[in-house]
């Protein structure tokens, strides 16, 4: 039998049941910590549970001091797992939910500090400066792909002749034909739109196939139709006009150095961080994303907003059971019926579409790394919010309609997500981890923070900061959050993330309700 101190467990709340391990405890371990003295009655992994007194049964586990599953009857000292939890989810009425916005300090505009960012000729700021390739179809995303690859390896586009260009960039898809009319296709023109009129992108190509339902004709009806007036250099080219794909990729290649030199007359300028919108987002979670990384990155988020800035949040399923919790932040009654509206019309989709429910979201890595149920991951998710006041809900595709805090209407699988949030304005992705990912985008970079130190190591290719420090307990997360808002103006004024080091260029469309045909 061992006996420790409190450095091998977590509790996260005063009134929690439960702790934390912070490194693998063994059985008949001896646990001293916060008044607490525990003999651990079975083997409990890193990120994972055992309570602190015992549980009868039908009385809820609870961290962050909020419930995440019934008692089946546990004992002080039990590894919490999912043979002793009943994953209840809990659930508010909206009617009775009362609102808590508290006091959010913003910081008076005449002190808000600048960055170095590319003022476009609406007015919006971006952070990068593609040339951006985009293909109307699947069927013209080959040659897309092909000509970017090409520009970038082929002497086409180097940083020495283009200073002011990040590079030549395409977005591969499934979309854009044997599918249903209506709202498939709609759908598909407004991400295209988003990411060809997004802020970071400087000059854009254009590559159909030609007969597909979304074909450059009808993609310059549908931004006609929607007033979407993109003021950028654009071009335009089709595989059957040009002959084929050899062809096409000749041909596309010869247009980019016009492109190229159209986007490089554009050179960043001071602009207030308020003009800054990040996108939360987290993927590969584990029992420790929601006591480091992710809260971290809420606090980092306020930051932001205190300066005035945008933050979006995003992942519906990831607010199940945790989601009363963010619509009591709301602003307005009428935010907060939003969120609730969110909710119940993702929980119909994955129904009507899959018969699933949102508790099937955690996969099998999250479990081994502690995450039991969609509720103890859902308040952990929530985490990366912070605590500022929340405007409303943002549907997948349109863009925020003002600053502060919002939720995107989108899946938790994080390679629609994140696109989705960038297609809504968002300049800069920021992503947690605790299992490891190396998730990237298109024409943003994506800040990645690791959860635990352990990973942080394993993966320090793909990890931009480490929070891990705060399960490791030599940083709060307060320090680690100032630390991942630094990054974040770093990253905003130029300096290159470990995704854009790798060319992680991840881009999909998510379909609520296509169809193939």
């Amino acid at each position: 039998m061992e006996t420790t101190s409190g450095d091998h467990a977590i509790i996260v709340n005063p009134a929690d049941n439960i702790a934390v391990a912070k490194r693998p405890i063994e059985r008949g371990t001896v646990v001293r910590m916060n008044g607490h003295t525990v003999t651990v009655n079975g083997n409990v992994l890193a990120g994972h549970r055992f309570a602190l007194r015992d549980i009868p049964a039908g009385e809820w586990a609870r961290q962050y001091n909020q419930p995440f599953g019934k008692s089946k009857g546990i004992r002080v000292g039990d590894p919490i797992s999912n043979a002793y939890l009943d994953s209840t989810v809990p659930h508010v009425d909206p009617a009775t939910l009362e609102l808590k916005t508290t006091k959010f300090d913003y910081v008076p505009e005449n002190h808000i500090p600048n960055f170095m960012g590319f003022r476009r000729s609406d007015g919006r700021v971006g952070v990068r400066n593609w040339v951006l390739i985009v293909p109307t179809s699947m069927c013209s995303s080959h040659e897309s792909h092909m000509a970017s690859m090409m520009a970038e390896t082929n002497g086409t586009y180097t940083r020495e002749k283009y200073p002011n260009v990040d590079g030549v960039t395409a977005i591969p898809h499934t979309r854009g034909c044997g599918c249903d009319d209506g709202a498939s296709v709609d759908v598909t023109f407004k991400i295209l739109a988003d990411y060809l009129d997004h802020p970071n992108v400087g000059a854009v190509l254009v590559i159909e196939l030609g007969c597909e339902k979304t074909n450059a004709g009808l993609l310059a009806a549908w931004l006609a139709r929607h007033k979407k007036r993109v003021d950028k250099p654009i071009k335009v080219i089709g595989v059957q006009q040009c002959g084929g794909t050899q062809k096409t990729i000749e041909h596309a290649l010869t247009l980019l150095p016009e492109l190229l030199a159209a986007a490089n007359r554009s050179k960043r300028e001071p602009v207030p961080i308020s003009e800054l919108i990040i996108g939360t987002n987290c993927g590969g979670s584990d029992g420790f994303s929601g006591i480091s990384a992710n809260p971290a990155l809420g606090c980092a988020s306020d930051l932001l907003l205190k300066n005035r800035g945008t933050s979006i949040i995003t992942e519906i399923p990831e607010f199940y059971g945790a989601e009363h919790l963010f619509a009591e932040r709301c602003r307005t009654r009428e935010g907060a019926r939003e969120i609730f509206k969110a909710m119940d019309r993702y929980a119909k989709y994955a129904a009507r579409a899959h018969n699933h429910s949102m508790a099937e979201n955690p996969t099998p890595g999250n479990k081994e790394g502690g995450l039991l149920n969609i509720t103890i991951k859902s308040l952990g998710a929530l985490a990366k919010s912070g605590t500022a006041p929340v405007e409303g809900v943002v549907d997948y595709g349109d863009q925020v309609p003002g600053k502060g805090l919002w939720l995107l209407y989108c899946p938790a699988y994080d390679q629609e997500s994140m696109p989705g949030q960038i297609a809504s304005g968002a300049q800069i992705g920021c992503f947690t981890t605790g299992r490891g990912t190396g998730i990237g985008n298109a024409i943003a970079p994506i800040i990645k923070f690791a959860s635990n130190t352990p990973m942080a190591t394993r993966m320090a290719g793909d990890m931009d900061v480490n929070a891990g420090t705060i399960v490791d307990g030599t940083e709060t997360i307060d320090q680690v959050g100032r630390n991942i808002f630094d990054e974040i103006i770093a990253v905003a004024n130029g300096k290159i993330c470990k995704a854009e080091l790798n060319k992680h260029r991840e881009f999909a469309i998510w379909n609520e309700n296509g169809i193939s045909l």
